[in-house]
């Protein structure tokens, strides 16, 4: 029996719940896990990751069938659900492990990211500040924010701030 290709894309925007509430709606993508990335500490935790200083970034890990949806279709996801103009910061949301990153596996996903930069920036008037770097570590995040979204959708912050990206995403 032949074993279905897997790829991976790791991006941070926002808080992680965002992200992942939307991606594991993408036809094609396999699995979605919440973590941090980009940072020097080593196992990071919610609380020193939202206290500063780590260098991580929330961050969503996410696992994909390349037959059925590429990596350029993701990236296209993951610029509609942020603001890749802000710095440090989504919405109420501020701090460096809110920033905007693409974390890359290989160069064809660093070709593809900058491309896409590229691309975005020419209908935009504000200068994008999401950076590309190489995917380090990725550290999963605890189980509490795991499908956050989908065990909490009448939660405050769900309501009012996933619900909005899901809308914007086409779900």
């Amino acid at each position: 029996m032949e074993q279905k290709k897997v790829e991976t894309a790791v991006f941070a925007g926002g808080c992680f719940w965002c992200l992942e509430a939307v991606f594991e709606r993408i036809s094609g993508v396999l699995a979605v896990e919440s973590g941090y990335c980009g940072g020097s500490t080593a196992r990071p935790d919610y609380a020193t990751v939202s206290s500063g200083g780590t260098g991580h970034a929330e961050a969503v890990r996410i696992e994909f069938d390349p037959e059925k949806i590429g990596y350029d279709r993701l990236l296209e996801y993951f610029w509609k659900m942020h603001d890749p103009t802000t710095k440090n910061r989504q919405g109420a949301d501020v701090g460096e492990q809110y920033r905007s990153v693409v974390f890359y596996a290989d160069e064809a996903q660093r070709e593809m990211a900058a491309a896409s930069i590229r691309a975005l920036q020419e209908s935009l008037t504000d200068p994008i500040v999401t950076s590309v770097e190489p995917l380090g570590t990725f550290w999963p995040a605890e189980a509490e924010h795991q499908e956050y979204y989908r065990k909490n959708p009448a939660a405050p912050y769900c309501r009012f701030i996933i619900v909005p990206k899901l809308k914007k995403a086409g779900f």
